[in-house]
């Protein structure tokens, strides 16, 4: 693929958009706010789901022709579902904080109906019967689906570069990888092309993209979420997880995505705890560990200053403990 300056100019410009724009900005962009602050105005009729929805296709139509974030666009489908939740807020039928969000799945879970690829040539045209049990809590949720998006071939590689689809380039700048497995998944969120994203990930499929996006990038605990209907990569490790543009955004998406499948024989049958009450919990008794040796080693100068502008903000949390006498 060949990008010329002014599509390239035009790209940078609206990522960087996404991700420094003051609140000012923010308010007068849809597209810039956060999964929680599209829920808020959703809540407060400042917006419809039709019309964050159309936002997002529209902003789909002109950037992903160089992201390539999606593999399968459901667009049709989503102005449907969009209208639907639309109808069922003004009847006071409001199921979830997703109820109406747009959101897009990574390409290895199972969508009922709608095409799921893994990225695979072999899997290129597979329509499941079934969807996935991530797909199923989702639904419940009553978000709005745009469709499925880019990764690595049968998410077995981390730059984003491999499937059959072609690469994922990184909005920041797209002679960049953007990282993988979950490649689509962490461009899209970061460009505004959906709110949030579910991903998976076995070493690093959620993380690295995240990071390399400028997204949260989150990496449940094996077990946590169910697994079942999600292409498998390697099954003693997958696990799922969210994408999305804070930390608060992913609490909110892990809470419709956790807990016990009694058909998924890795879920564990524990309640799932609150976990936007969670956020809001102290940390000064919180133990974290930096194991400086090898993953230090070669550290870039900016990613190495911007670990240790971390862990000192993460020192200055723990009451009543001199920094150099923290946990860290």
């Amino acid at each position: 693929m060949s990008f010329d300056s002014v599509t390239r100019r035009g790209l940078l410009a609206g990522a960087a958009a996404m991700a420094v724009v003051s609140r000012a900005q923010s308010a007068a962009d849809p597209l810039a706010w956060t999964l929680t602050e599209a829920a808020q105005a959703l809540a407060k009729g400042a917006v419809s789901s039709e019309e964050l929805t159309k936002l997002c296709l529209a902003r789909i139509h002109k950037l992903d022709p160089v992201l390539n974030a999606f593999i399968t666009l459901d667009e049709t489908s989503a102005l449907q579902q969009a209208r639907e939740c639309d109808r069922e807020r003004k009847a006071g039928r409001v199921s979830s904080r997703l109820h109406g969000v747009p959101i897009a799945l990574k390409d290895n879970i199972d969508t009922a109906g709608v095409r799921t690829t893994a990225a695979a040539r072999v899997f290129k045209d597979r329509i499941p019967a079934e969807d996935a049990e991530v797909t199923r809590r989702l639904k419940t949720a009553v978000p709005v689906f745009l469709g499925k998006l880019n990764l690595d071939e049968m998410a077995f590689e981390g730059t984003g570069t491999t499937g059959c689809f072609g690469p994922v380039h990184n909005p920041w700048n797209p002679d960049r990888i953007t990282g993988g497995s979950s490649a689509g998944s962490a461009a899209a969120v970061s460009t505004g092309l959906c709110f949030g994203s579910v991903g998976s990930d076995d070493g690093g499929s959620v993380r690295i993209p995240g990071a390399f996006c400028g997204v949260v990038g989150f990496k449940t605990s094996y077990g946590r979420v169910s697994t079942r209907g999600v292409v498998p990569s390697a099954y003693s490790l997958d696990t799922v997880g969210p994408i999305a543009r804070s930390v608060e955004d992913a609490a909110v998406m892990l809470q419709a995505i956790a807990g016990y499948d009694p058909q998924d024989a890795i879920t564990l049958a524990e309640p799932v705890p609150d976990y936007l009450q969670a956020l809001r919990a102290p940390i000064g008794d919180l133990r974290v560990g930096v194991p400086r040796d090898y993953f230090f080693d070669g550290l870039h100068p900016d990613v190495a200053a911007a670990v240790e502008e971390a862990i000192r903000h993460l020192k200055g949390r723990v009451p009543g403990v001199p920094k150099q006498q923290a946990n860290l």
